[in-house]
């Protein structure tokens, strides 16, 4: 859990500086405009679309992106479905048993470890309740997988909304400015309206496009690692049902005559049929 969040600190605190650091560019970066003032980029795009961006939309795009990062390389198939692991998980089921299946995979974060381990602490050596209880946890650890990556699509969401706030606020500033230079107003007037109308909207789809992406890319690989681990699970638990036979067994059975080679025992009918010819016979 520390290793998490320092992590995730590290990675945030990353985050910033490389977005300080491209501030800073920008700042030094400007473009001249025809009446000769030089107007940075950072003017453009951050400066001009006031207090709605600095405060709202540009930590927004910060948790868009940490978010974004975190569940690309947490929710990754190497690392929810292991390859070998099914394989592994029957070896030691059937060499120590259901009851030490626990303390051997102890430590296994994948999918399909989770839910063996849950489902034998809930549902003991039964094999038939295991197994529904083994479905019922994978979906409840989809269902946890999908919670984590709904802020993506929320964020996507209120996004352009946000955006569309600051349109309207954008027009608000602008109006006012026309009623204040009397209807007659100068270009410059309404150039901070404008600015902060279309910077806003800027904001809210440059957000919202990339994390209503990433939300349909994690859920489909969310999706389909789910689906693959319940056909492991069930694979699984198909072969531990089934009988494991020794080769001490195997060649008891092979020493046994089959049942069609051993001599027939006469039944009582023929003994008793046998004994009246004889004595039929004289004897």
């Amino acid at each position: 859990m520390f290793k998490n969040s320092l992590i995730r600190t590290v990675f945030l605190v990353g985050l910033l500086g490389v977005i300080l650091a491209v501030a800073a560019v920008a700042m030094r970066a400007g473009v001249m405009t025809k009446g000769g003032h030089s107007q940075t980029l950072l003017e453009q795009f951050v400066v001009s679309g006031g207090w709605i961006v600095w405060f709202i939309l540009l930590p927004m795009s910060v948790v868009m992106v940490y978010l974004a990062a975190e569940c690309s390389l947490t929710i990754r198939r190497r690392k929810l479905l292991p390859n070998g692991r099914s394989r592994e998980i029957i070896e030691m089921i059937q060499q120590y048993g259901m009851k030490q299946f626990n303390s051997r995979i102890e430590g296994k974060n994948d999918l399909v470890s989770l839910a063996m381990i849950k489902a034998v602490n809930r549902s003991g050596t039964d094999t038939e309740i295991v197994e529904d209880a083994a479905a019922e946890l994978l979906q409840e650890q989809g269902m946890m997988l999908f919670r984590r990556i709904e802020w993506l699509n929320l964020i996507g969401n209120v996004a352009p909304m946000v955006g569309l706030f600051g349109t309207v606020v954008g027009m608000i500033e602008l109006f006012n400015a026309i009623v204040s230079a009397g209807g007659q107003p100068q270009p410059a007037q309404l150039a901070h309206g404008i600015s902060v109308a279309l910077v806003t909207t800027f904001w809210g789809l440059l957000i919202a496009i990339p994390a209503l992406a990433m939300h349909g890319v994690l859920r489909s690989r969310i999706e389909t690692i789910i689906s693959d681990a319940a056909v492991e699970t069930e694979l699984i638990l198909r072969k531990i049902n089934q009988p494991v036979s020794s080769p001490i067994k195997q060649e008891t059975l092979k020493q046994k005559p089959a049942i069609e080679q051993l001599p027939a025992r006469p039944t009582a009918r023929i003994v008793i049929q046998q004994r009246n010819e004889y004595s039929a016979k004289g004897h």
